[in-house]
Formats: C-alpha cells, structure tokens, sequence
C-alpha cells in the first residue's frame, strides 16, 4: 500500500501547496506531492527584492519561451513558470492583487457557475493575513501574509499617487478592499521580511504530518487512466519509473503551461495535436491547450531630476550592504519588490471596470534588472489587462522534458493594439502632472518623437514584454471547448481535477498570484465534500463614469459611489 494514496498532487506551486496543506489535515488522507523542482532554501528566493534572479536564471525558472509571435515581428517572448517548492510564488513578483469584483461576476457569466465575487471572496479572506487584521474585505489569520512593503518612503510612490489624483482619478487606500479602481498602495506577499510563497505560508509549517509525502524532482509523465477513470500516475525520481495509484483522486496543480501539457501527454486533449506528437488519444477533448491568455505589458521611462531612485544602488557594493542589512536585520531595500503603489483606470469611462493596470517603478531599468539607465530615473509598467487575444500550448512529444509550443499570439487583435496605445497616452498625461514637476525629466522611453499610432504600435512591437500571467489553458465552463465543469472536475474522466490558473476562464484585472491561492482554498472544500463558505455580501466599491467618454488629455473626473 506505499504507492497508494487518497490525493496524488502533481505541483507544489501557488495552488499545490494549499492543496497539500488543507487536505492533508485530515489525518486519514493520505497525500502525495510530487513536484519537478528542489527545495527553495536561496537567499535570491527568499529576498524579496532579489526577485530577478530566479524569475531570469534556469534552478528554478522553467524558462519557457514562445513560438515566434506573429504580432511582435516574429520575437520570441520569454514565459517563466516556477521549478521550485512554492512553483511560481517563490519566483514571482510578490505582488498580492485579487482582482476586480466585476471579474469574477464574469467568470460566473461565462459558465463558471458559483465563482461569482460574492462566491469567492471568503476564499481570499480564509488565505489571508492582512498586516492590519480583517475586515468585510480583507483576512486576518490566513497562512499567506501580505502588508504594503516600506509603506511608500520614496516620494515617487506618492508623486505618482497624487499625479493620478490630478489627472482626474480616484484614489484608493486599499486596491484588495472595497475600491479596486483609482490610484494607491500595492501590497505584496512579505512576512517578516522575507518572500511569503505558498512554500512558505502553507507547506513547510505541515511537512512533518506523517500523511504527507512530498517528493521533490519528480517527473511526472502521464496521468494513468483505466477506461474514463484516472486511477493514478507514472513518475521518474531518483533515476526510476514509478507508479502512484489514487484510491481518490488526482490533482493537477502545475500551472498554465504545466497542466495541460500533462493532460495531453497523457492522452487527453485535442485529437489531432494528440496525434501529430505521436501520442494515443485516449480522450478527445478540444480545450486543453486552447485558450491562452496573458497580461502583457510596456515600460514607459523617465529621467529623474533628485538623486532619490533605485538606480543608485545598483553598484555592486550597495546591492552587497542591502544584503548584508537583510541577513541581519531583514529591513530595509531588501523586504520590499519596489512596486509599492500603482493604479488600475479604464481606458474608456463608458467601461464597467478598469482595464488598465500601473506598476510603478522608482527605477529605470529592465525587469530582469538589465541595463539600468544610467543616471536616475522612474517608469511606469503599463499595459491592457483584459486581452482579447487568444494562443495555445500543444506539446511536441510524449517526452515531458521538451518543452511544449507556446503561443500566446499577443496583439493578434486589434482591441489588444489599441489599448497599448491608450496606455502610453494616458500614462503622459499621468506624469505630465504638477505632482511630477519637482522630479520629472525627459521621456527616455518611448521618446517624445513616439506620437503616432503607426510609431506606438512599432515601439510596442519591439519592446513589450509578458507581465509572467499567463491563464485560461483548462478552462472553467460548460460549452465544448471547456475542460473542467465548475467543480474543476474535468469532463469525462472521473476521479481528475484540474486547481491552478488554467481554470481561470478570462484574465482577472490584477496579478494571478492572489487569484490562484482563492482558486486552490475554494478547491480544497470541493475535492473533500465540504460545504462551502457563505457567499459574502460586502459591498463593492465604484467609480462612476458609465456613459462618458474620456479622451486624451481630459480624463473625466470620477468620485466613489458608496
């Protein structure tokens, strides 16, 4: 009976270490974990603000890239997904965003029945611990800490706030509370100083339960299935085929890219991809792989006139005392990802909801932190958060260790192009404020000499970049080309789920982190039977604008709704 268990967890990412977590507290479930990465004991890791050198090396960064993208000249366009204990929470940017109410609403409109705002909100309130307490909104004794980082010190986090302000936007004290929309704090995934991935938040604090195996740089091949049943899976580990058999069920967990390569090497999938890898198509199932979607994003630069921003501590001996303070202390430069305020706005007042995500950057500089300007500067990241456009992930073989073919086709539709170009524009006339004028200097990126649409669309082309969100490859729903129902059981095989953002059936209007950890605790009460929490009745904050039209260089001015 050694090989044989309750649950089989195949990921120990963002939504596998919650699921090992709450379904291992039943001592009489047996759980296996089998995760392709090692252990996350770095200091790049567990610094936040080293956050670059995982996401950008090869330890711990599956380092996926696309197939040349159509859209952006033919670019190869770099997808990373986490290798690690934590999956990609322990490389990610540390941003904890839930998303806009309304996102939620749409998941529910398009087939996934129960993931309304009102469904899911309890879910982010059980997995957070909100720095200070819970509220009608926020947790406050959840595994995952999250808090606002060095509480905007710089005054650039604040001259951006307040230049949003200016522009004619609401601000907002809390973008994961009440009002999403406006301009404000971010909040990031910190306890302690130290990076909170769900490795740390969820799954070390239950290794020792004597129910719980977790098997590190293990292979997953294939999902085994006896008729329409999955009964178990086939894994390499320390250099041996083994078999783990499901008395319950099977749990894929490893992520966009990870599940539905598995599912298809396995046999389920679109009968025709199946077949062109060579692979025997034991369930023809046309979603899996479909639907890929990703945040995408710009990096609109200014020089700085005050010697106050990041690059100045970019030389070696600054990054080395940063260190040195964090080791010691764990305070300072070093607790925070330096995204500590942003903003979300519609591109178009007559929008239900924002579209448009800021991250700002007290820097100029690359994300992978290459070639940073020299001298100082700032830049907003900015880009469309509600794509239109639509890719896949199809694998090439049964060989799990080639990677699959990615193709997000970013900017393949033209709703996609023009939101770009509402971005930059908005963003100018965002700086362009008096909030500014102490630290602004000129435009480095772009360059004032990018005004056109044909010359917005060649920049764009040539620079934007993934924001690493990527969703949508197992979607949730009801129609043909859904892949699991609304429990996450996929259709047509028993005993299989699918709980990590392949499920998500649209982009939610933020960073997926906070999303998958809600998706993986809602799962849990689904897998075990239990009842689900009580759908909440927190009111949702709004800023009005329904009907007019906001136009370059005269953004309305709105006012929250109570």
């Amino acid at each position: 009976m050694d090989n044989t268990y309750d649950y089989i967890i195949i990921g120990a990412g963002s939504a596998g270490c919650v699921l090992a977590n709450r379904l291992s507290a039943d001592p009489a479930n047996r759980v296996l974990v089998l995760e392709f990465g090692g252990s996350d004991n770095s200091i790049f890791i567990q610094m936040p603000t080293a956050l670059s050198i995982p996401m950008n090396g090869t330890k711990y960064n599956w380092r996926y890239f696309t197939d040349p993208e159509p859209g952006l000249d033919g670019r190869r366009v770099h997808c990373p997904r986490g290798k690690v204990l934590g999956g990609s929470s322990s490389i990610n940017g540390l941003v904890y965003m839930r998303g806009h109410a309304h996102d939620y609403d749409e998941w529910q409109e398009l087939g996934a029945r129960g993931w309304s705002y009102a469904d899911v909100l309890p879910y982010f309130q059980r997995a957070e611990a909100w720095k200070d307490g819970g509220d009608q909104w926020r947790g406050g004794d959840g595994p995952l800490a999250t808090n606002a980082g060095n509480q905007m010190k710089n005054p650039l986090y604040r001259a951006f706030v307040d230049a949003g302000h200016e522009a004619g936007y609401v601000t907002t004290d809390d973008p994961n509370g009440q009002l999403q929309e406006g301009f404000g704090p971010m909040h990031m995934t910190v306890k302690d100083g130290r990076r909170w991935s769900t490795a740390n938040a969820y799954l070390k604090p239950v290794l020792s339960r004597p129910n719980l195996t977790v098997l590190t740089r293990a292979m997953t091949r294939r999902v085994i299935l006896s008729g329409k049943r999955a009964t178990g899976v086939e894994y390499d580990h320390d250099g041996q085929r083994h078999t783990a058999h499901a008395r319950g069920e099977v749990l894929i967990a490893c992520g966009p890219i990870g599940a539905p390569h598995l599912l298809q090497r396995s046999g389920i999938g679109p009968a025709e991809v199946l077949r062109t890898a060579g692979v025997e198509v034991l369930h023809d199932l046309p979603g899996v792989g479909e639907n890929l979607q990703d945040h995408s994003e710009v990096y609109i630069q200014y020089a700085c006139k005050e010697p106050i921003t990041l690059n100045g501590k970019m030389g070696l001996l600054s990054r080395f005392l940063i260190g040195v303070e964090w080791v010691l202390f764990k305070r300072g430069l070093s607790v925070t990802n330096h995204f500590e305020s942003g903003g979300f706005i519609r591109s178009d007042a007559s929008l239900k909801w924002p579209d448009i995500q800021f991250h700002f950057l007290p820097a100029a500089m690359r994300y992978d932190g290459k070639k940073p300007l020299k001298g100082h500067g700032f830049m907003v990241l900015t880009g469309p958060n509600k794509p239109k456009s639509r890719g896949h992930v199809r694998l090439r073989s049964a060989d799990p260790h080639e990677q699959p073919a990615i193709l997000f086709n970013y900017l393949a539709r033209e709703e996609d192009r023009d939101g770009f170009r509402r971005c930059l524009r908005l963003t100018r006339e965002i700086v362009a404020q008096p909030a500014f004028d102490r630290f602004r200097g000129v435009e480095i990126a772009p360059g004032a000499e990018v005004q056109t649409d044909d010359e917005i669309d060649a920049w764009v082309r040539e620079t934007m970049e993934s924001t690493y969100h990527p969703c949508g490859t197992c979607r949730m729903g009801e129609d043909a080309m859904a892949v699991v129902d609304s429990d996450l059981k996929l259709r047509g095989i028993e005993g299989l789920r699918v709980i990590d953002s392949s499920v998500f059936p649209a982009e939610p209007n933020a960073n997926l982190n906070a999303p998958t950890i809600m998706l993986a605790e809602r799962g849990a009460d689904l897998v075990l039977g239990r009842p689900l929490l009580p759908p909440s009745n927190a009111p949702v904050g709004e800023a009005p604008g329904v009907g007019l039209t906001q136009r370059s260089g005269k953004p309305v001015r709105t006012a929250i709704r109570k």
